[in-house]
């Protein structure tokens, strides 16, 4: 496909993705994209990074509902190799034998729900969500070119539609409010993270403890935290440093 081919396509994705105001609007908007670069099948989950002792997973998808139930069932969210292959890369993986190795049940489960095919890619944010994104289809093995026709379009696909649900999700009721931190809150935040006292960061930033220590209140109040180290951890957690 041409470049100009695939920015017009981007283009227009991202005006529907725009106009999608539902999560089932978004999820029709992500099946036509998915069948545009080959795929029948599309999966998102997101896991955000709070509340810290059981963080929120969302998924969506339009796989048929008994593999969603046999999923659930085979508790293989737990043994999914790909999910496992998230949480330490950002490149995408093909399904295969080798793949699924670590879970034979569910790779002969997939396949018995028509899954064959699948290529998933790992998303990230700026506010630390992590996200899974997969295309899937019943059968015609990814060829190389077919990779190299349309990866440009699939991986920007993953990180578009991650960037749409995570918007989405945020912009719930029970959503966790934005949290915005100063410059010099997160520079405070920063030296705190690497041991550094009130009174020593105070000398290197030049300005008074009580300076140092206001904007640390200042942070945790924005955070909901009630001391230094679970401000800093959870500023940490959201990429607000």
């Amino acid at each position: 496909m041409l470049h100009h081919q695939i920015v017009d396509w981007q283009e227009s994705t991202s005006a529907s993705f725009a106009a999608a105001k539902t999560q089932a609007e978004f999820l029709d908007v992500l099946k036509n994209a998915a069948l545009d670069v080959g795929f029948e099948y599309c999966a998102l989950g997101l896991l955000f990074p709070l509340p810290f002792t059981k963080p929120q997973m969302f998924m969506m998808n339009n796989y048929s509902a008994a593999w969603r139930q046999r999923y659930v069932d085979g508790d293989y969210l737990r043994v999914d190799p790909t999910v496992a292959h998230a949480r330490t890369s950002s490149k995408p993986v093909i399904w295969s034998d080798s793949v699924f190795a670590t879970a034979p049940a569910m790779w002969d489960d997939a396949r018995d729900h028509k899954l064959h095919v699948g290529w998933a890619q790992p998303t990230h944010d700026k506010k630390g969500v992590a996200g899974l994104f997969t295309l899937a289809r019943g059968g015609g093995p990814i060829s190389a070119g077919e990779l190299r026709g349309n990866v440009i379009r699939m991986t920007w696909l993953a990180q578009a539609a991650h960037e749409v649900l995570a918007q989405l999700v945020d912009s719930r009721p029970n959503a966790a409010p934005q949290v915005d931190l100063t410059e010099r809150e997160r520079e405070v935040l920063r030296w705190t993270a690497d041991g550094k006292t009130s009174g020593e960061i105070g000398d290197i930033l030049n300005v008074a403890e009580r300076t140092v220590n206001f904007h640390v209140n200042n942070a945790m109040a924005k955070l909901g935290t009630s001391n230094k180290t679970a401000t800093v951890l959870r500023a940490a957690m959201l990429r607000l440093l």
